[in-house]
């Protein structure tokens, strides 16, 4: 095997490119290493990305943020714009692992190694991020929904690597909220999870919004009939139940030890209605 660190995107792509075998980017690595460490995969070729610039940079841009490909969750985390513009997708962050992953996992990463349970990718979704692919034909921008393809696949092409992920700038009374269910208090895998980001009018109903569900199908689920069921609302009991109903029809999870179908189908609904009020709260002005 082996293992390079260019300092450019442009070299990263090349080498990427031009191995024949298998090439694998390392972006924090806490998802490749074990791999590895396991025998799951065995690659030609690793490409440290962390010594690039821009894949280690958070930026303000037009508005909104755009986080290189290796920048760690911690860091996000200690980002006081970004927390503030952005809190469902930094407590999302938050919930990758362990401080020592923390200190590790990107965003990035989590997206390409593309589970179903990955819990930033459905905040991500949520939040309308947009990750920037550079490969050997140059730049596209995907919306984060669109790079998972199934289990542990997605849609990167040959030699390309995400440089960044960009959050866009948001409006007035505006927030988002991510919740999962986990079998133990912390350190596991979700069995559902919930990303909502909503916007709201003058008059308090809810002018805009956006449902992800993780971990309930093969890949992350947009859920739009319900945003449907609360834009124009106030979250009443109502709205919540149409939201509720609405991110129950969209599962289609699998039957496993850490939970059923009909238990994942149940949580969904509550952690959708539960995350709407919190995101709401906080667009409001009634919650941190």
């Amino acid at each position: 095997m082996r293992f390079e660190a260019p300092e450019t995107v442009e070299a990263a792509v090349s080498l990427m490119a031009g191995e024949s075998g298998e090439a694998r980017a390392l972006a924090g690595g806490t998802d490749l290493l074990v791999q590895m460490k396991t025998g799951r995969i065995q690659p030609d070729l690793v490409v440290d990305l962390k010594r690039i610039p821009s894949m280690t940079a958070i930026i303000e841009e037009d508005g909104g943020f755009r986080l290189g490909g290796a920048v760690p969750a911690a860091e996000m985390l200690e980002h006081d714009g970004l927390t503030a513009a952005w809190p469902g997708v930094c407590e999302a962050a938050y919930l990758v692992g362990s401080t020592q992953v923390m200190g590790r996992a990107s965003l990035a990463g989590n997206l390409c190694t593309s589970s179903p349970a990955a819990d930033t990718v459905p905040a991500m979704v949520a939040a309308g991020a947009i990750a920037r692919l550079v490969g050997p034909d140059g730049a596209r921008e995907v919306a984060v929904e669109d790079v998972p393809s199934g289990v542990q696949k997605n849609s990167l092409k040959k030699g390309e690597v995400v440089e960044s992920i960009f959050l866009p700038a948001r409006p007035a009374r505006s927030s988002d909220a991510y919740l999962r269910f986990i079998p133990r208090t912390e350190m596991d895998i979700a069995v559902v999870g919930c990303g909502i980001s909503l916007s709201l009018a003058e008059d308090g109903t809810i002018a805009d919004a956006k449902v992800a569900l993780g971990a309930v199908a093969i890949k992350v689920q947009v859920v739009s009939d319900g945003a449907k069921a609360i834009i124009g609302a106030k979250l009443d009991d109502s709205a919540l139940d149409a939201l509720g109903a609405a991110c129950s029809a969209a599962c289609n999870p699998i039957d496993d030890k850490r939970g059923t179908v009909e238990f994942r189908t149940d949580v969904a609904a509550v952690l959708a209605r539960r995350a709407a009020k919190i995101a709401y709260d906080r667009a409001s002005g009634d919650a941190a």
